[in-house]
């Protein structure tokens, strides 16, 4: 039986009205996903909605789509006007660039817009430059860490996509800054071609899981392998849950990106699938309501 489903992971994008540099012309099949044409085009609320038709979507929230960085107020307030006339987003995790003198000022005036939560900053590197999504580890940058203690004098949670390896460099970060919630982005994004790259990605979570106020996405099953099976990410998903609990885990659809991979059908499938033998009140929590606080929107859940 489908549970309500808020959707704690979403893009939307129109390319006539921001710019988006990585999904722009050429594209290349060398980056860390593979070449982005097939997702291209516009993606507004009409088209989530009607990829997710089966799944009893109450609401959603959206994480920066990586627009241009001197777009990124202005992909906020284009998000409240879409919202204000379609009901999508509830909420918004904006981006802002952690690592820039005035960071200050820009979260100030992100966190001014009312449907704003969080910020997230894509911190995945990697040494093969093929994988990677920056230049060099902003993790380990003192300028990156003073950005995101800043996070808390404005209310704002911070939504992280890194690689395993950076996981357990960023606990001692988080933990002497409890008042920012963090949500890990898609399982943690599990590298599995590099060595030990599962008991990495174990280690990494089992580290931030020991923070109360770090919190994980059961999405992104793309980023584990491209021609995923719901028999290879199953253990991964259960994982997580085993680590963080079931008040800690929220189902997302990343919509439209990791459509680039499969349909999004096939991705909830599998996600009702592998959940299926937890309770209607566990399921409740996993589908919706733990988005619903985590990510303060508000909703009946």
């Amino acid at each position: 039986m489908t549970v309500p489903f808020l959707d704690a992971h979403i893009h939307l994008w129109d390319l006539s009205r921001l710019r988006y540099p990585w999904l722009t012309p050429p594209f290349a099949e060398d980056g860390p996903n593979g070449s982005v044409a097939a997702i291209a085009q516009d993606f507004g609320a009409a088209d989530y909605r009607a990829a997710l038709a089966r799944w009893q979507v109450v609401g959603a929230v959206h994480v920066d789509a990586g627009a241009d960085p001197g777009d990124a107020l202005a992909e906020t307030a284009w998000l409240e006007e879409v919202a204000g006339a379609s009901g999508l987003p509830d909420a918004i995790v904006a981006f802002a660039a952690l690592d820039d003198p005035a960071i200050d000022g820009h979260l100030a005036a992100q966190a001014r817009h009312p449907r704003v939560r969080g910020i997230r900053h894509i911190v995945n590197w990697h040494p093969d430059a093929g994988r990677s999504y920056t230049p060099r580890d902003l993790t380990r940058d003192d300028g990156w860490r003073a950005g995101f203690r800043k996070l808390a004098d404005h209310g704002l949670s911070f939504d992280l996509q890194c690689y395993p390896d950076q996981m357990a460099g960023l606990v001692p970060l988080f933990a002497d800054n409890p008042r920012v919630p963090v949500i890990v982005n898609h399982l943690g994004m599990p590298v599995l071609f590099d060595p030990d790259g599962i008991a990495t990605w174990r280690a990494g979570l089992a580290a931030l899981a020991t923070l109360p106020q770090v919190s994980i996405k059961l999405s992104g099953l793309g980023f584990i392998a491209r021609d995923w099976t719901q028999e290879q990410v199953r253990p991964f998903v259960r994982h997580a849950i085993d680590l963080f609990g079931t008040q800690r885990c929220m189902v997302a659809s990343d919509a439209p990106t990791d459509m680039l991979f499969a349909p999004i059908d096939r991705y909830m499938d599998a996600l009702h699938a592998i959940l299926s033998d937890f309770g209607d009140g566990e399921r409740r929590d996993l589908f919706g309501r733990n988005a619903n606080r985590i990510y303060r929107v508000g909703l009946a859940l």
